[in-house]
């Protein structure tokens, strides 16, 4: 073997006996070298540190009471006694997520006003007005409903286009009661989305929507009539045709 085992040091360790105390455990790791002295030394501390209170406190059974002339004076029982029955199917857990809930940041390209271009959904092409921005994070949009029938929707900022056009509606004031609590489904809306029903009721567009959409598009209305063209603008869609590139424009 050409190695640093041929003599040497070695073998004058053998023989002075300064070397039985350095045997071998496997491979080149000597007993005493300095890897293995600060492992062991690393758990003598942890162990030390345990104390008789830890241990006490893994007790699985305790001494309880027992009633009766013929059943003896106590009893030891488990601590958590495992439940009798369980279910056939595990059931799942859901894991608990560390992750705080943060606001959505709005976009620096959407103030209140802007004209947005809806990307996706029933009435996608279409331009529209941004209101505000809900609890949720969505946006709060409007067409508005007289010039291209657009509603008071909720859109997610991901899929609209801003636009550098804007509208002025510092004077329409926006009712604390559209929120998202305004756009929720009713119990009958969501019992008619059966899946096998034959002939699903049309859901009514109620009262206090109709009266909240007049009430926000009266204002908006009369902002978009005092910019000449605008008008048209909002009700055209918007589409591309050839040898237009999106990433060309401007918006």
């Amino acid at each position: 073997m050409d190695g640093w085992m041929d003599g040497g040091w070695w073998m004058r360790g053998c023989m002075d006996g300064w070397m039985d105390r350095w045997w071998l455990i496997g491979g080149t790791y000597f007993r005493f070298c300095s890897s293995i002295s600060i492992a062991q030394r690393l758990t003598f501390i942890f162990l030390s540190s345990v104390t008789q209170s830890h241990i006490s406190m893994s007790a699985t059974t305790k001494t309880v009471p027992v009633k009766g002339p013929k059943n003896g004076k106590n009893r030891t029982v488990l601590v958590n006694k495992p439940a009798r029955f369980y279910p056939a199917d595990d059931a799942p857990v859901p894991f608990k997520s560390r992750k705080a809930t943060r606001p959505t940041s709005l976009r620096s390209s959407i103030e209140p006003g802007t004209v947005l271009i809806i990307l996706a959904g029933r009435f996608r092409g279409k331009r529209v007005v941004f209101l505000k921005q809900l609890g949720s994070g969505l946006l709060l949009v409007t067409g508005p409903f007289k010039i291209n029938g657009v509603p008071l929707r909720r859109v997610n900022q991901a899929y609209v286009i801003a636009t550098s056009t804007k509208v002025d509606i510092s004077t329409c004031s926006i009712d604390d009661s559209v929120n998202d609590d305004f756009f929720k489904q009713t119990k009958d809306a969501k019992n008619a989305k059966k899946l096998y029903e034959e002939e699903p009721k049309k859901s009514a567009v109620t009262e206090s929507r109709i009266a909240a959409q007049k009430k926000v598009d009266a204002k908006i209305v009369a902002a978009v009539k005092k910019t000449p063209a605008l008008s048209a603008y909002l009700s055209s869609s918007f589409a591309l045709s050839k040898g237009q590139y999106p990433h060309l424009l401007k918006f």
